[in-house]
């Protein structure tokens, strides 16, 4: 821990601020006495999106949750090693966790707007629950929907349910009141499971146009999807990191035969 982080208690919600890298250096992840996640040493491109592809159980969905410090609200887990945003230890005792989570957003498989509450509250709410104060509410809530592509299609019922949108709909709102506290990295995990294809693929269209401002993580069961959204893919097994590299290379040249198995079908 020889940096000193400037997301310290004191500084309540402030960014790290920086190039929107993240590296993680022999992670290893346990629940309990169970070691789920193994010596993971990977560094996430900024601006980029990295797909993280697996059979269940693998441990992909706990790296995810180990680089925004959700891992240890599960009771008896905990994490070691090192997860670096643009240098900072997010596991040092003097970083904040709120301010770890406002850096590094997440979008979770269901889309999950907070029920009793209008489209524009649930942007809002991100950065109420990010402790973010002050600002322009009206125009971070449109800025938000538009960078997730639903300000035209909820401009007008801005304060009508966020429930009464379709499930697609639902998930871009997340995505929004994620992007409302202006992280530096946004974690999908399985961000369109619950989608029908249409659904999907708007969202997809959404992570590419959002590389150009955030650090992408998505964990998928797709690997098509990993195909068309992704510009490095990471293989986990076992709780292991397979390889990870370009995406084409992991699909059309892998360097492990566990690798090419998998991608071929062979099992998963």
């Amino acid at each position: 821990m020889s940096d000193s982080p400037t997301l310290n208690k004191d500084s309540g919600a402030a960014r790290v601020g920086g190039s929107n890298s993240i590296i993680a250096k022999g992670l290893n992840a346990f629940y309990g006495e169970n070691h789920a996640v193994r010596d993971i040493n990977i560094d996430y491109r900024p601006n980029s999106v990295t797909a993280m592809i697996g059979p269940s159980g693998c441990g992909k969905s706990t790296v995810l949750r180990c680089l925004n410090r959700m891992h240890e609200e599960i009771p008896g887990a905990y994490a070691t090693g090192d997860v670096r945003l643009d240098g900072v230890d997010i596991y040092a005792p003097e970083v904040d966790v709120v301010s770890v989570r406002r850096s590094i957003g997440m979008v979770f498989q269901k889309p999950n707007p907070f029920p009793t509450m209008s489209i524009g509250d649930n942007v809002a709410a991100g950065l109420k629950l990010a402790g973010v104060k002050g600002g322009n509410r009206d125009e971070i809530i449109e800025s938000s929907l538009r960078s997730a592509g639903l300000w035209d299609e909820v401009k007008d019922r801005l304060g009508q349910p966020g429930l009464g949108l379709s499930g697609g709909q639902q998930q871009r709102l997340c995505i929004a009141r994620t992007i409302a506290t202006r992280p530096e990295v946004i974690l999908m995990d399985e961000p369109c499971s619950a989608l029908d294809p249409i659904a999907t693929l708007k969202v997809e269209e959404l992570i590419h146009e959002l590389k150009r401002d955030f650090t992408i993580i998505i964990v998928t069961h797709n690997m098509q999807q990993a195909v068309r959204v992704a510009d490095r893919t990471a293989f986990f097994l076992l709780g292991e990191l397979v390889e990870v590299a370009p995406t084409d290379d992991v699909f059309n040249r892998p360097a492990d035969e566990r690798t090419a198995d998998y991608v071929s079908g062979k099992f998963g």
